[in-house]
């Protein structure tokens, strides 16, 4: 999802957000579930716009479902320790560890009520928008891929959007609304079946085989 970036230097904090960082740190570690419908948006030079949006549901622990109804069939699922992705384009599936991946959906640990602003983020700086306040923050491992995150944050703490900068200026934007804490989700939903007609790519057949 994301590009591979290059380490900057510490950054002061701005010890003036403190109370907001601990509202949003609050509002998402202490549940337990939630829904939101999403809009991403990846820009790169070159190789133009892509828009995609669809429907996310999430359980700790580390529980994930993205439904996409933009493109229709494309899917993320994760059952607390695998993660697995399906193209409908190509109709192949993928198997990933979970741990694998959790260093490309860093700036996305709200989600999952990891959320640490101290521990995974550095240069923390504010500005005043028409919807919220902007959160600037910069990573403080040089081993993540992205240069700096953005976070939209409402007036209810609720975090609206999120922006995810490369090293070579490409973003990945997501935008949340309809937000609910804490709905009743199924564990069926978590679950990963491949649809009719889809395979495994060769990784992933390899990984199941062996299972």
């Amino acid at each position: 999802m994301l590009l591979a970036v290059l380490a900057l230097p510490a950054l002061a904090a701005d010890s003036s957000l403190d109370p907001l960082l601990d509202a949003v740190e609050h509002r998402y570690n202490s549940i337990t579930s939630l829904q939101v419908s999403f809009e991403e948006t990846f820009t790169a030079a070159g190789r133009g716009r892509r828009a995609e949006s669809g429907e996310l549901f999430l359980r700790k622990p580390g529980r994930m479902r993205w439904v996409y109804s933009q493109p229709a069939g494309k899917l993320f699922v994760s059952d607390g320790k695998s993660l697995f992705y399906y193209n409908p384009i190509t109709k192949q599936a993928e198997k990933l560890k979970l741990n694998e991946s959790e260093d490309l959906r860093a700036p996305l640990a709200f989600l999952l009520g990891k959320l640490d602003f101290q521990k995974d983020f550095q240069g923390l700086r504010s500005r005043s928008d028409p919807n919220g306040t902007v959160i600037t923050a910069q990573p403080k491992s040089d081993k993540l891929p992205y240069s700096q995150v953005e976070f939209l944050v409402g007036p209810q703490n609720e975090i609206r959007s999120l922006v995810i900068t490369g090293l070579d200026k490409s973003t990945l934007n997501f935008a949340f609304v309809n937000e609910r804490l804490n709905p009743t989700l199924d564990a069926a939903l978590f679950r990963f079946e491949l649809p009719a007609g889809a395979s495994w790519v060769e990784s992933s057949a390899d990984a199941e085989a062996s299972q």
